[in-house]
């Protein structure tokens, strides 16, 4: 068998099976959203707040960029996507589950005794999870040996990885990106959900990022600052992405905490504090009226 030749148990599907137009992304993002609220207020923890920003970034990554195969999660060729602001996992949950690599139901047992799906990710228990994750500041790291296991084994997947920008506070996201465009790795895509802010309050007074496109130009990335919440802008920044070369891309994708439900929005009390079921029945309200 030649050097690369995929293996016989491999296999390939013939096209992207997610590739749903822009209108039908607001809808799933606003589907996803109402998860989130549902599984946290049923379990009465975890993270809402952080988990609405990224929203619509983590629908467009798998109803429209990603190529990834819900009934062959171990497929090789597969596009990762590494989940490193672990505390979201609420809403990676909800876009798995939505692709089908799990009953939706299966979401109301979030954080319970025995679930697949506890607060944070873990790769041994749920499918379609790259990464288990935990402590901030490891998945650019990780993503960064994935992305070269690609370049090693002449894989054409893709890596991508979602960092908080309270996250960046961690040195060793800039030891990781240093190293990232030190090997031009230029199938890795970051990208960072700059909600402004983090546990205690807002990022520009604990520990400010800014001028933060620039910093990572100056460790060698290429940089895309979008509207987070603009799909347009969502959809042309990865399409820059696979289009750039011998260096990474890093996506600053500027967001609103606890977006689509207003009294969550800009509000730190929501980073990990889950509605009470009259809050969840007044959020869901609104998300579906939006």
């Amino acid at each position: 068998m030649p050097k690369h030749a995929k293996l016989p148990s491999e296999t390939t599907p013939l096209a992207n099976i997610f590739d749903l137009p822009t209108m039908k992304l607001k809808k799933m993002a606003t589907k996803l959203r109402c998860h989130v609220i549902t599984m946290t207020a049923t379990a009465g923890s975890g993270h809402p707040g952080g988990s609405l920003s990224a929203a619509d970034v983590i629908t467009t990554l798998y109803f429209k960029i990603l190529h990834h195969d819900p009934k062959n999660p171990q497929w090789q060729d597969r596009d990762r996507f590494i989940l490193s602001k672990g505390h979201a996992a609420p809403i990676l949950y909800a876009a798995l589950a939505e692709s089908g690599y799990f009953p939706v139901a299966e979401l109301a047992t979030l954080r319970k005794l025995d679930s697949r799906l506890q607060g944070h990710a873990d790769r041994n228990l749920t499918p379609g999870v790259e990464m288990s994750s935990g402590s901030l500041g490891q998945g650019l790291s990780f993503s960064i040996g994935v992305a070269l296991a690609a370049k090693l084994d002449h894989r054409d997947y893709k890596t991508y990885v979602l960092l908080s920008d309270g996250e960046c506070d961690e040195g060793q996201i800039w030891e990781a990106a240093i190293a990232a465009a030190q090997f031009k790795l230029d199938n890795l895509t970051a990208i960072v959900d700059c909600n402004r802010l983090q546990l205690s309050g807002w990022t520009q007074d604990i520990m400010s990022l800014e001028p933060f496109a620039q910093k990572w130009q100056a460790f060698g990335w290429h940089t895309v600052d979008i509207d987070g919440h603009d799909f347009d802008q969502i959809l042309a920044a990865f399409q820059e992405a696979k289009k750039t070369k011998t260096k990474p891309t890093v996506i600053i994708a500027r967001t609103t905490k606890g977006k689509g439900v207003s009294f969550m929005e800009n509000n730190v009390s929501f980073h990990g504090k889950a509605p009470t079921s009259e809050e969840a029945e007044r959020a869901l309200k609104e998300l579906k009226q939006a």
